[in-house]
């Protein structure tokens, strides 16, 4: 998966247990966020067995399928289907025997109690018992053989990923950890209950008071507010969210509860940036094989306003404010199916124009072609959306978490408009629209909001006409 992707949906299968793989064949198509992915095979062999169904979450690291691969050294079945010829000590002498994994807390046979009767002793409690290892807190593989080893022999995860294999690709096998455990390695030492001495009676002091520890004070808790029960009459059409407007609505809903949002607005004349793009874009066009829409010209703005003020460029984790290195743009992209997905330019700060112009063009075209990849979506630190596409003057765009902002452009409109000459002020038609910045009140403020969005216009509206690409 592509940096920063912690997740995946299983959306199908292609292949079925039973059907033989060639290496690189798709096994599987996957989902992460709004990018769907294929899954090739690492390796020929057959598909034994899935481990996860469709629709399924999957974490980076766990194994989703076994392949079983002629001459493997290791079984890709469970151990008990077929249970290996050790004993005790690891030999070929008697029956390699499972443990039995119990879902309940275990049982300490022996039960403590203090020999006196002193009061605050009943505060004492046996020393807890550690919990069995996750080893899905790994990237290293472990067959189901070398794991059920490792917890019968009490070896956690950290001392099981120190142990070299000789596997392929440094895979721990059953030899390497049986020879790891002959060679003097000690087992965990379990917890028993301490025996009882025979001893003279102890006699209670009078002035011992055991420490009072007060209640906890009460949790208030607040419940979730239940839906608005919705009506539904006979004429009506109920149709399912897909998985990507799914995505959309818990994401949108999370940001709303987690930054109190604020938005600022300003009204930008953009008449010279506007005559500056009809003079040049077919000649750019021709020169470039691309187009120039304002939307890079609107990017390249912002990444000048970011630089001249980077604390708008930063992410929020509990009490700590992080600041971005890297200016990556994401864009607010609508899909053929009515969906939206934003696609981040990545150091957009390194660009010049053209290479914003041929990023923006290149993004947008795979989105609406569903042929993006994980990390095209990630990492973004500052949102664009274009709501003028769709002939608004202006909008509240809701932030996309982790971000603390979020710019939405509206569209150009002719409108008679005030102009200062140094003759006196004339009226006259220019091209104006408006900006519209929803920052997260928490640690961006009003100074702060308004004059980034302030700048991104200034940017805008003190365009040189003159300028040459």
């Amino acid at each position: 998966m592509g940096e920063s992707v912690a997740e995946a949906t299983i959306i199908k299968w292609v292949k079925s247990p039973g059907d033989f793989i060639e290496a690189d064949d798709t096994v599987v198509e996957i989902a992460t966020d709004k990018v769907d992915s294929e899954v090739p095979s690492p390796v020929s062999g057959k598909l034994v067995e899935l481990l996860f169904q469709q629709d399924d979450v999957v974490q980076v690291g766990d194994t989703i399928a076994i392949i079983e691969t002629e001459g493997a050294d290791e079984p890709s079945n469970d151990y008990q289907q077929q249970p290996e010829q050790i004993n005790n000590n690891y030999t070929n002498d008697t029956a390699y025997q499972a443990p039995v994994v119990e879902t309940t807390q275990p049982v300490i046979t022996q039960q403590f109690e203090p020999e006196v009767n002193i009061p605050g002793t009943e505060l004492l409690t046996p020393p807890p018992v550690a919990a069995p290892q996750n080893f899905k807190d790994t990237a290293r593989f472990y067959s189901p053989l070398v794991k059920s080893i490792a917890a019968t022999e009490g070896i956690g995860l950290a001392e099981l990923d120190s142990i070299p294999g000789n596997g392929a690709d440094g895979r721990l096998t059953k030899d390497d950890l049986i020879a790891y455990i002959n060679s003097g390695r000690r087992t965990q030492t379990v917890y028993e209950a301490p025996q009882q001495e025979t001893a003279q009676p102890v006699t209670p002091v009078a002035e011992f008071n055991p420490p009072v520890t007060p209640p906890p004070a009460p949790v208030s808790i607040p419940l979730p507010t239940p839906a608005p029960a919705v009506s539904v009459s006979g004429g009506d059409e109920i149709i399912e969210m897909d998985r990507m407007r799914k995505l959309i609505a818990d994401h949108m809903v999370m940001s709303v509860q987690t930054s109190p949002h604020v938005t600022s607005f300003v009204e930008a004349d953009v008449t010279n940036l506007v005559q500056w793009r009809d003079r040049i874009k077919g000649k750019f066009e021709k020169r470039e094989n691309e187009k120039i829409t304002f939307t890079p010209i609107f990017i390249e703005a912002v990444v000048k306003a970011i630089k001249d003020f980077p604390m708008i460029n930063i992410s929020v984790n509990g009490n700590q404010i992080i600041k971005k290195r890297d200016i990556n743009i994401s864009m607010a992209t609508a899909l053929p199916s009515g969906n939206l997905i934003v696609p981040v330019i990545k150091k957009a700060d390194g660009l010049n124009l053209v290479g914003i112009t041929k990023a923006v063009n290149d993004l947008a075209a795979r989105a609406r072609a569903n042929k993006l990849q994980p990390d095209d979506i990630k990492d973004g630190t500052f949102t664009i959306t274009n709501v003028g596409s769709f002939g608004n003057v202006m909008g509240t765009p809701i932030i996309n978490q982790p971000q603390v902002a979020i710019l939405a452009v509206g569209t150009i409109k002719k409108k008679p408009a005030v102009i200062e000459t140094p003759q006196g002020d004339t009226i006259g038609i220019r091209q104006m629209m408006f900006l519209s910045l929803s920052y997260d009140h928490r640690v961006v403020d009003g100074m702060l909001g308004g004059s980034f969005v302030r700048r991104v216009a200034d940017y805008l509206e003190n365009w040189d006409v003159n300028r040459e690409l």
